[in-house]
């Protein structure tokens, strides 16, 4: 199985424990993307670590559900890991898992800096493409930044 890792690191403007706060919720993604995730259910355990959760997508979207192993949620150090470890993603991409790890920080203008690790596990001796390690890339920033503009336009959400 080969493994494909990227990381990047990104500014953002709302503070680092409401973004944190933001990805970390259950009930926020069907908020801040109407069009795209329908809800999130957890399947096992409490929510945090060891927890898997579902996340389903509107039908209109390539994508029909999504399953994310919670692997950690430090809210001290604001660094959250999770793998998606089934769903339509997985399969189109001969994937047998995504892991992310995203750890914020304060950035000297009052917002925040992420830095994200994602590992691309292919199955058996598929190999990931430099394409698609981008295209995942840019999905997560393209969430990040949906969730940071979701904070910018409601200030009370996440304090």
């Amino acid at each position: 199985m080969g493994v494909v890792t990227y990381e990047s690191e990104e500014t953002y403007a709302v503070p680092p424990a409401r973004m944190f706060n933001a990805l970390a919720s259950d009930n926020l993604p069907s908020k801040i993307f109407p069009d795209v995730v329908k809800n999130v259910e957890v399947l096992e355990g409490n929510g945090g670590p060891g927890s898997i959760k579902k996340f389903t997508i509107v039908e209109g979207g390539q994508v029909k559900y999504a399953k994310h192993k919670i692997e950690e949620e430090d809210k001290v150090n604001l660094k959250l890991k999770y793998s998606v470890i089934e769903g339509n993603d997985l399969a189109d991409y001969k994937l047998e898992k995504i892991s992310y790890e995203h750890q914020w920080r304060a950035s000297p203008n009052g917002g925040s800096i992420c830095k994200t690790i994602c590992k691309l596990h292919a199955k058996g001796e598929v190999e990931v493409t430099e394409e698609q390690a981008k295209a995942g890339k840019e999905k997560v920033i393209g969430v990040v930044k949906g969730v940071e503009a979701y904070l910018q336009a409601n200030l009370d959400v996440c304090n």
